[in-house]
């Protein structure tokens, strides 16, 4: 249920950002679409103690983004999955409890995310003039996603919280 409950919830930040991608657009600010997914990618990296169903889950919301995203197809199932593990990798050592925090990770991870497409675009891309010309969206996007990362951190902690088994019930208890 967790699992199909973070998936659902992935696919309708997706649509979410998809649409206020074409919102912003309207208002002159393609550059500040936020990645609402990301947060919730680092969210499993932090939180999801199966690396399985944590890659999975990263993998199938990476390649929904790329359905939807009109990119490179795997681009961004890649630069998905890769955060995810960066974040496992960063998540003995960082908690995401505090607002700061989550805003701090949505940013720093959102750079990462930039760096990674940016690269990938360069090195794989057929027009090499791309990465040149949406590398100045970089900071937009990553202020944006910071911004919205409590929100997505939270709604995750709710998914998380509400979906874990109840121990210490009456079954185990001593007669």
């Amino acid at each position: 249920m967790r699992n199909a409950a973070f998936v659902a919830i992935g696919v309708v930040l997706i649509l979410i950002q998809a649409n206020l991608y074409r919102a912003l657009g309207w208002l002159h600010l393609n550059g500040a679409t936020p990645s609402l997914v990301l947060p919730l990618v680092i969210f499993l990296g932090v939180h999801e103690h199966s690396m399985a169903r944590g890659a999975l889950i990263a993998f199938g919301l990476g390649y929904f983004l790329d359905v939807v995203a009109s990119a490179p197809m795997w681009l961004f199932t890649f630069v998905t999955v890769a955060n995810w593990w960066l974040s496992r990798v960063a998540g003995v050592r960082l908690t995401a409890q505090t607002f700061i925090t989550r805003m701090s990770l949505g940013f720093v991870f959102s750079l990462i995310e930039a760096a990674m497409v940016l690269i990938l675009l360069a090195v794989f891309g057929s027009d090499t003039r791309r990465p040149l010309e949406i590398g100045h969206i970089v900071l937009p996007r990553a202020v944006a996603t910071a911004l919205f990362a409590p929100i997505v951190f939270h709604i995750a902690q709710r998914i998380h919280q509400s979906t874990q088994p109840v121990h210490g019930g009456a079954e185990g208890a001593q007669r």
